[in-house]
């Protein structure tokens, strides 16, 4: 299944910034604009959990 959603970015001092438009608190870099796009992607996929397995375990830590 395919997501669409608006990425903004940027041009920092080295490196490409951007942060998804739908959940802001998902911000990285890439050396370029396609590595941004990739880890973009990569980021919103470990927030929603897409790849962990249905017999997962929890575990409570202390931070």
């Amino acid at each position: 299944m395919t997501h669409r959603m608006t990425m903004i970015y940027w041009k920092g001092d080295k490196f490409w910034l951007g942060k998804l438009l739908d959940h802001p608190d998902i911000m990285t870099q890439g050396e370029t604009l396609e590595e941004l796009e990739e880890n973009i992607k990569d980021a919103y996929r470990l927030m929603v959990l897409e790849d962990i397995p249905g017999d997962f375990k929890v575990k409570e830590i202390a931070v």
